[in-house]
């Protein structure tokens, strides 16, 4: 009873005891079994976080602000990944909540019918992330992806250019990046607004995006007659390709044409020309996901309505953008 004790509230047990027993435990190797113990608390410490891919450091920084917000409490991630398909959401929730969380943090705001009826019978907070449905499942904590499009197509028509561009994954059956689709439906609807054609708005490839996607992306788009003169990528990763094949082509970045991300990755400030790109506080977004959801278990009989919280987004101007003259 002592040591069951001092391992669920060692503020109840007298130093001395308490430091006997952290010292047997020390010398046996003794781990708990919070598995076998969660049958009578119902609490198994465990939040799950899904994930579209692991090669994303935006996601990375999204799991370290979430895992800095929640280790103070004592919960700890069950982490999976998508790899952007719907089905495979679906078959990684059912696994997820096989082991019982005690929360569940997904990416974006698209879910097959049968993946929303299981995170509603879950019983569990619910938190969609990194995406700002006006009526998520239960909580909300990212930015408008729209807007973010809107953004990029503005800060490039207010330098000037007439012809723009930008390039983005297509849709592969069930593998589609909902969000960075979202970015380029607001790109495309702000360049018609402003009566600009969106004939260099290029969808290639499959996600997830990353150099290789922006290379050939621009390939595409340098050879055409008259050629784009600035491009926003879905990604950096995308946009940081771009310039990259710019350069094996002798197309001088941002003289012969401009180029803009979204992202914000480090990668993006380290080359030359640096990007101008759209950025996010991704490691902010998981940190407030992080201490919403400890609100929500510390005080579960106030079941609030939605939190929807905007963590916002802004315009970093580097040298791969530069006004026509």
């Amino acid at each position: 009873m002592t040591v069951s004790r001092v391992l669920r509230s060692p503020e109840a047990v007298v130093p001395g005891t308490r430091e006997r027993v952290h010292k047997a435990i020390a010398d046996l190797g003794y781990v708990p079994d919070r598995a076998a113990g969660s049958l009578s608390s119902r609490r198994t410490g465990f939040i799950s976080l899904m994930l579209p891919t692991l090669t994303n450091a935006n996601f990375a920084a999204v799991a370290h602000g979430l895992t800095e917000a929640l280790r103070p409490a004592d919960y700890q991630l069950l982490i999976a990944y998508t790899d952007y398909s719907l089905e495979e959401e679906e078959r990684q929730l059912r696994n997820l909540l096989a082991r019982r969380p005690e929360a569940i943090v997904l990416t974006g705001a698209v879910h097959r019918r049968d993946a929303a009826r299981l995170l509603i019978a879950a019983d569990v907070p619910v938190v969609e992330i990194a995406d700002l449905p006006s009526r998520p499942l239960d909580h909300a904590v990212g930015f408008s992806n729209y807007q973010a499009g809107r953004t990029a197509a503005r800060h490039l028509i207010s330098r000037g250019f007439k012809r723009i561009g930008a390039i983005a994954s297509a849709a592969a059956g069930d593998v589609i990046d909902h969000r960075g689709e979202e970015r380029i439906r607001g790109f495309e609807d702000e360049l018609r607004l402003s009566g600009f054609t969106t004939d260099y708005v290029l969808r290639h490839g499959v996600p997830p995006v990353s150099y290789d996607h922006g290379a050939a992306c621009a390939a595409l788009l340098l050879e055409r007659r008259p050629r784009v003169e600035a491009v926003f990528g879905v990604s950096d990763l995308s946009a940081v390709g771009f310039v990259m094949e710019c350069q094996r082509r002798g197309v001088v970045v941002p003289k012969d044409v401009s180029v803009m991300g979204f992202g914000d990755f480090e990668i993006g400030a380290e080359i030359n020309p640096p990007l101008t790109t759209i950025h996010v506080d991704f490691h902010a977004l998981g940190s407030r996901t992080g201490q919403m959801l400890v609100e929500l278990l510390r005080h579960p009989e106030d079941r609030p309505s939605p939190h929807i919280i905007d963590v916002g987004l802004s315009v970093v101007e580097r040298a791969s953008v530069r006004a026509r003259a």
